[in-house]
């Protein structure tokens, strides 16, 4: 049991870790996407390029490294899906060939609850989309539709409680600075 513990928290971590947005804007020829915005490397700072293409691609990535690791697991070890998506998380936010320096989750967020249950997973996409739309800030669309996560999953929908709060939670963390930007007013918009 040990091993196959070891084993998922090392292969979530790693497929978790892979830096999609980073590949990609040197696939599209792109300024280092470190050096923008704010500097993270997920799909938000690749859109900041203005490369659509580039941005929907660095979504689709996180998102399928996220499903495909919880695919795995389920397969593998269904008991061990809390621990495969905390550290898909952790390798997402803290990737160890970027100097643990990463991007904000959400998307990968996005793939863990679509292998879980994919009528939660619509519901939080279509949240997003429509925050989005209206105000234009990725991070308060990634924030509200992710705590309206748990409480689909509290009144709606039957899935892991414990699972989508510790998720969540992580992603506040790991927005922390769009917070305080956010109580500030200074949190900028997506053009």
């Amino acid at each position: 049991m040990i091993s196959e513990v070891f084993l998922i928290i090392l292969f979530s971590y790693i497929l978790g870790s892979i830096p999609s947005g980073v590949i990609l804007a040197k696939f599209f020829a792109l300024d280092d996407i470190r050096k923008i915005g704010s500097g993270n490397t997920g799909t938000t700072n690749v859109l900041r390029t203005g490369n659509y293409s580039a941005a929907a691609l660095t979504l689709i990535l996180d998102f399928s490294k996220a499903s495909l690791a919880i695919y795995l697991t389920q397969i593998f070890n269904e008991q061990l899906i809390i621990l495969s998506s905390l550290f898909i998380l952790i390798g997402h936010i803290f990737p160890i060939w970027l100097r643990f320096k990463g991007g904000k989750g959400f998307a990968s967020y996005l793939g863990i609850v679509f292998m879980i249950n994919f009528y939660l997973f619509s519901f939080i996409a279509l949240i997003w989309i429509f925050i989005f739309l209206v105000i234009r800030i990725s991070s308060l669309s990634a924030l509200i539709s992710s705590f309206s996560s748990i409480l689909l999953t509290y009144f709606l929908f039957n899935s892991d409680e414990l699972l989508i709060f510790i998720l969540t939670l992580i992603i506040y963390i790991s927005h922390y600075e769009n917070i305080k930007r956010l109580v500030n007013g200074t949190e900028k918009k997506i053009k």
